[in-house]
């Protein structure tokens, strides 16, 4: 198969049927309905929202169900060609050529939209095989699966993802531990009094904190599967989940010798260092920012597609607060996007937390909010500088 060629016009081709990809898809479709357009996924290419697999369950919806768009409609209503189950394994960025599981298609402009991969740490043990992981649907459906009968599940790493699952599968009567090596939840992401917060309204529902700890080792027993921490303490569960974050998928980009770092390095218009290839999403760092999170993506999409259409935009980041499903303890984040040490100003009353960031002028730089002082987002959010003018 080769597409594109023999007087054919190119297309823009997008690699990859995630959020990011089906935005800039649906987006430039707005503005262009002449151009060809081929979406090149190695999954089914059904269209559904990634974030709500962390609340599947409070949802009452399974694997199924998460399907918003099945891939022959999305590949209808964007007049565009998808080619599911389809691996590219090359990108020739001089010739403008791809090599996939199903023969070579040359392209106009290309858009890698390829994703995260899961983090795994090396864990000992016969056991460390059948810990499972959550980045897609198809992860989705496999853990549902495996729950089915089962009371107890681990959660290794406290974070955004791992205190989202936390709460779903408590919500649900399931015996939830979480494991970190850091000694709060969400680590530099709250202060303090946030994270102290988080904690106690999770152990008031049933979640064990197991905190200042790693996974050393897990072992499968007759039923379930035994993990021994750093400090010897030993427990047990029916699954094991592993949420301690995404690394972004840069081979295919270093393979075809474009400029990487922590993820693929793009300019302000989301070209990487070839032309008439761009980066977009969990895979990309835009100005030294790699924020896999969905409202970003949406600003860089609607940007991007514009460009792909012949007006030129760079992309530009407001303030973007992230609002984390735990209903249990509500918490919206805005923390500055460089990372270190912070002097947050705590406010904490009987229901909530505030804490705030300023800078040597007193203007406000981020801030945490829990439980009933979520209220004050909008207000807040407001007050601080745009992430990316």
């Amino acid at each position: 198969m080769s597409r594109g060629a023999a007087g054919e016009a190119r297309p823009v081709v997008i690699v990859g049927s995630g959020l990011a990809g089906y935005t800039v898809a649906r987006e430039f479709r707005k503005l262009d309905t002449a151009t060809p357009l081929v979406i090149v996924t190695r999954d089914a290419g059904d269209f559904y929202s990634k974030p709500m697999l962390s609340n599947a369950l409070a949802q009452d919806k399974g694997p199924t169900q998460l399907v918003h768009t099945e891939c022959a409609t999305m590949a209808a209503q964007l007049a565009a060609t998808i080619l599911a189950e389809t691996i590219v394994t090359a990108i020739d960025p001089v010739a403008r050529n791809l090599t996939t599981s199903r023969g070579e298609i040359v392209y106009r402009d290309l858009l890698l939209a390829v994703g995260a991969d899961p983090i795994r740490l090396p864990i000992e043990g016969d056991g460390a095989g059948d810990v499972l992981s959550i980045n897609d649907l198809d992860d989705y459906t496999v853990f549902r699966a495996r729950l089915e009968g089962k009371r107890s599940v681990v959660i290794i790493g406290a974070g955004l993802i791992g205190c989202e699952f936390a709460n779903d599968l408590v919500g649900h009567g399931y015996q939830v531990a979480l494991v970190d090596l850091a000694d709060q939840p969400l680590g530099q992401l709250v202060s303090p009094k946030l994270g102290t917060a988080l904690q106690k309204r999770f152990a008031d529902i049933g979640v064990d904190w197991r905190l200042g700890r790693s996974v050393q080792r897990i072992d499968r027993t007759g039923s379930g599967l035994r993990l021994t921490l750093s400090d010897d303490m030993v427990l047990t569960a029916d699954l094991v989940l592993s949420a301690i974050g995404l690394r972004p998928r840069l081979q295919l980009a270093q393979t075809a010798g474009l400029a990487t770092a922590r993820g693929i390095h793009v300019d302000r218009h989301l070209q990487t260092s070839a032309a008439r290839v761009y980066a977009l999403g969990d895979c990309a760092e835009v100005d030294g920012l790699v924020l896999p999170f969905v409202l970003p993506i949406m600003h860089a999409a609607r940007a991007l597609a514009k460009t792909l259409a012949g007006q030129p935009t760079p992309v530009s980041y407001p303030a973007m607060p992230v609002v984390v499903k735990t209903p249990a303890y509500p918490m919206v984040l805005a923390p500055p996007a460089v990372g270190g040490a912070r002097a947050w100003a705590e406010t904490v009353a009987v229901d909530g937390v505030r804490a705030l960031l300023h800078g040597p002028e007193g203007d406000l730089l981020g801030f945490v909010l829990g439980g009933t002082a979520v209220a004050e987002k909008q207000a807040l959010t407001r007050q601080l500088p745009p992430l990316l003018a």
